[in-house]
């Protein structure tokens, strides 16, 4: 789960080789809310009409067709500033075409937003490592992480059990 950076993917395909790479859905939209304000910076009900069709293409999975239209967009545009901002957010998508593929992803019970995922990181590491007085050197806070995760996962024998063979 990433916002759609480079550096992200780079590192999930490092570390993650082969797993579904899943762009967070709200930064996504953000991309598109933040387009329609440059669009229409002073016209809120113009925003919400321009909106409208892109974040459903974009709920939809149907991101081949969202940036086809912002790049039309970006072609027709007498600004060439704002045509370079279209140009941009239409190779935002595009290059992350298969990390929105918000429909597959949800019949295959995958979360298409950071929440859960934010929250969990909250619950399982910050509430521990973040107490009040509390200070870490990174090899301690690692440890500590490892052991909340193998203990809230269940498996807190068999991590001992490998480090003891």
């Amino acid at each position: 789960m990433g916002d759609g950076s480079h550096w992200i993917w780079n590192i999930a395909d490092q570390h993650f080789p082969g797993g579904i790479q899943i762009v967070d859905l709200y930064h996504a939209r953000q991309h598109l809310w933040d387009l329609a304000r440059k669009l229409y910076p002073a016209d809120e009900a113009a925003q919400k009409r321009w909106l409208m069709h892109k974040l459903d293409w974009l709920e939809n999975g149907k991101i081949e067709k969202l940036a086809a239209a912002l790049r039309n967009l970006a072609d027709a545009h007498t600004n060439p500033e704002l045509g370079k901002a279209i140009c941009v957010e239409a190779e935002y998508f595009n290059s992350n075409r298969d990390r929105m593929r918000y429909p597959e992803f949800r019949k295959q019970n995958l979360f298409v937003g950071s929440g859960v995922i934010e929250a969990g990181c909250k619950t399982v590491i910050g509430s521990r490592l973040k107490q009040s007085g509390m200070f870490w050197t990174v090899l301690g806070a690692n440890a500590i992480i490892a052991l909340r995760c193998c203990c809230i996962s269940g498996k807190f024998e068999a991590y001992w059990e490998e480090r003891a063979s």
